[in-house]
């Protein structure tokens, strides 16, 4: 007779302002999730390795949170003489710089959900394009390309992505 009156749900509602009073609430939420009742919020920093970052650099290569990684842009800074510079060169430095993140923070390239190129010149889309396709033989990510003023160190390109992590 008591089941069929009380539900979980108006239990919980009346329960929950007590928990709350004194606190209880958090602390029980918090060994709810150390048991693995849910996924964890922790935000966890690495540094080019995929090793916990030591925290004195300005930008983190690789931050992983919720079954995710996101890698900072990767540029491919040339410091020879700008006629020298080459979209397809520098896009193969950037994409092996980003697949070699990939797989330090434990994903895949074909693990990549989503993924932004941002160009110097629009007129190096095409060159960008050729060299992009042989890293994603299997289809690419959500990509959205733009044209910027200028990126640090004279590339020509610079990249950012999300990437999944495999289920454990």
């Amino acid at each position: 007779m008591f089941s069929a009156s009380v539900t979980r749900r108006k239990f919980a509602t009346g329960v929950a302002p007590i928990l709350s009073v004194f606190g209880l609430a958090t602390v029980f939420s918090k060994s709810v999730l150390a048991k693995g009742g849910s996924q964890g919020s922790e935000v966890s920093k690495l540094n080019d390795e995929g090793k916990p970052a030591d925290g004195t650099q300005m930008i983190t290569p690789i931050v992983a949170h919720n079954g995710l990684i996101y890698i900072a842009g990767q540029g491919a800074h040339d410091s020879g003489p700008s006629q020298s510079w080459d979209i397809g060169a520098h896009t193969t430095k950037v994409l092996n710089n980003v697949k070699k993140l990939v797989e330090a923070g434990g994903a895949t390239m074909d693990s990549i959900v989503q993924l932004t190129v941002f160009l110097a010149k629009i007129d190096d889309y095409d060159g960008m394009n050729k060299v992009f396709k042989t890293y994603f033989p299997h289809g690419g990510p959500a990509r959205t390309t733009v044209a910027v003023a200028a990126l640090p160190g004279n590339s020509l390109v610079e990249i950012n992505c999300i990437a999944a992590l495999p289920k454990k």
